[in-house]
């Protein structure tokens, strides 16, 4: 163990992604006195964070005024990696760690080959002493092996440390969340390199809501946080399909059980299914690990919240093709919001390009407006899941005037929340629609009740709605 307790005055973060840049952004924020740099390969996401008019690479509500406050102070975007590596005291590592999409462990195991790729690179180029700072969502026990990369390959005069510091944000509340955090996480077994990294967010968080661990409490903490709020979107996404069944109202019956303080009323919304980068990717896994450590009931036990969520998208795409007599080829649904929630532009494992997937092999011609998700997102995210019989020239058309879209519509579908959605004129847009004018709530975020009065036939999420569209009151 080392004795020796750095004041840390210079951070390099490598990664400029949605956990990388909002963070560091935060750190140089309420640290003027340390220099904070970002670094990554990609030069057109690097121009952009430097953008003269702050349009930033991600959309997060607050983030634009924090780097309007610290760029250029103390806090600096750029390509220059390696320079920034051996400047540094302390580097954060925040790459991506996608699901595997071949090989052992294909479709459940994380990528590692982007931490691995940035471990070498610190150790060939760091000198002196370091702190490195696992960042990124990782299995447990990948500091153990960022540790031994470096050992192998580092030069004689560098000492170095490595922690595990997980991040704990929600998209569309990230600044928030950094500003005001539930509770900082740092894992670690050298409590010299633990307390430089705690004087860092002591600057502006309570020590109190500092919690320090052994390493693999850190890493196993990350994926079980995740998979427990998923686990919860599941559960009541399962109930939901039985409140459709029988009459009972799903917002009524998450209402009732949160009142219970020994389950709580947060992520007790039914929808159409959870997405972000997070949830899925870190139950899988969990699911994996336990399968490598010979614990098969519990993969299978974690297994069936990834299962729950992919029948619920099924079963939203399903009602639709349903009530719109059991057929959607060449029929126009618009589909409001892309997103995976609201207040974001990320559109990772968002259950409406599963849905939207599901329609266009049913032949529809599908509509998408999302005020934040650019066409060329939409495209390549469509193109990567679309099976070689869906031509999307054909079928798809993207637009950015919500009610143009709606001109001789058989549907409209809600797959994200934007607030903005509550605000239409659903007048003008029943209006323009075909009749009978459907529309299909995947976020109960409307009034229901209101829009059978305009003349739609609704369906929602977790309500039985009778033949003429009303939600039953029995």
């Amino acid at each position: 163990m080392s004795n020796f307790q750095m004041s840390v005055t210079k951070i390099c973060c490598i990664g400029a992604g949605y956990v990388g840049g909002p963070t560091s952004s935060i750190i140089a924020f309420k640290c003027p006195h340390i220099k904070v740099t970002v670094v990554d390969m990609n030069a057109k996401r690097i121009a952009a964070w430097n953008s003269p008019d702050f349009k930033l690479p991600i959309y997060e509500p607050g983030l634009e005024d924090v780097v309007r406050e610290a760029r250029g102070r103390n806090l600096f975007f750029s390509t220059e990696i390696d320079n920034a590596i051996k400047e540094a005291d302390l580097i954060f590592i925040s790459v991506n760690t996608p699901t595997k999409t071949y090989g052992i462990g294909k479709g459940k195991a994380a990528d590692l080959k982007y931490i691995e790729s940035c471990a070498r690179n610190v150790a060939r180029v760091a000198t002196g002493r370091k702190i490195i700072v696992e960042k990124s969502t990782v299995p447990v026990r990948c500091c153990q092996s960022i540790r031994a990369i470096i050992e192998a390959n580092k030069t004689e005069n560098h000492e170095f440390h490595v922690l595990s510091n997980p991040e704990f944000l929600a998209e569309g509340t990230a600044i928030n969340d950094l500003l005001n955090p539930d509770r900082v996480l740092i894992g670690g077994n050298d409590e010299s390199a633990i307390k430089s990294l705690v004087e860092v967010y002591a600057n502006w968080v309570d020590t109190s809501r500092i919690i320090t661990t052994n390493t693999w409490s850190s890493e196993l903490s990350k994926l079980t946080a995740n998979a427990f709020l998923a686990q919860r979107v599941s559960s009541i996404n399962a109930i939901s399909a039985v409140c459709e069944e029988t009459g009972a109202d799903v917002d009524q019956v998450a209402k009732a059980i949160g009142a219970d303080s020994r389950i709580g009323p947060k992520f007790l919304k039914a929808s159409v299914g959870f997405g972000g980068s997070c949830f899925q990717k870190d139950v899988l896994n969990l699911v994996y690990l336990s399968h490598s450590l010979h614990l098969p009931e519990v993969g299978e036990y974690w297994q069936q919240v990834i299962d729950l969520n992919d029948y619920q998208r099924r079963r939203f795409a399903g009602k639709i093709v349903k009530s719109l007599f059991n057929t959607v080829t060449g029929k126009k649904i618009v589909m409001y919001g892309f997103a995976f929630k609201k207040d974001t532009g990320d559109t990772r494992e968002s259950s409406a390009i599963h849905v939207a997937n599901y329609l266009l092999e049913e032949g529809c011609n599908l509509v998408i407006y999302d005020p934040k998700v650019p066409k060329e997102q939409i495209l390549f995210d469509l193109n990567a899941v679309k099976s070689d019989q869906v031509n999307l020239d054909r079928l798809l058309t993207i637009v950015d005037d919500p009610y143009l879209a709606c001109q001789d519509a058989h549907a409209v579908v809600i797959t994200t929340e934007w607030d903005e959605f509550k605000n239409y004129d659903y007048n003008r847009i029943h209006e323009q629609m075909l009749k009978p004018a459907f529309l299909f709530d995947g976020r109960s975020i409307l009034d229901h009740n209101a829009l059978c009065k305009i003349g739609f036939r609704v369906e929602c999420i977790g309500k039985k709605m009778t033949k003429d569209g009303q939600q039953t009151q029995e």
